[in-house]
């Protein structure tokens, strides 16, 4: 299977596993899935990271080159398909992060595995819920 981790999936597996259903983190754990990441994520972590809503040590940069390299996860491009992808969407919500990471997981066919109930509502994706 491939999994593109919503940003709270990303972090929550790194920084606070405990979060993480049975389910979801033997899903992740699973040598034959692959994990897939948005660089949307990135900004949305660097976000949290510089308004001190999360601390991420020795600084964020360092913190997401290592947890990156560590958990061999794959990158999932901003194309401007995607982009045009987000439109398609019913999204309940207007957060653009939202949106690129859904409309990722659709363009790639990826399951987008996340806890946010709005985005687990979306049928024009496949989605694993942290529930």
């Amino acid at each position: 299977m491939k999994l593109l981790l919503d940003t709270h999936i990303w972090v929550w597996g790194s920084l606070q596993p405990e979060r993480l259903t049975p389910r979801v983190a033997q899903q992740l754990n699973n040598p034959d899935n692959e994990i897939w990441l948005s660089s949307v994520s990135i900004w949305e972590l660097r976000l949290l990271h510089d308004k001190g809503r999360l601390k991420l040590l020795p600084d964020a940069v360092s913190w997401i080159h290592d947890n990156l390299s560590r958990l061999n996860i794959r990158e999932a491009p901003f194309t401007f398909e995607v982009a045009l992808a987000i439109h398609s969407l019913n999204l309940p919500h207007n957060d653009p992060a939202d949106g690129f990471i859904a409309a990722t997981a659709k363009v790639f066919g990826l399951t987008l595995v996340t806890a946010d109930e709005q985005l687990a509502q979306l049928t024009d994706i496949q989605v694993l819920r942290n529930r």
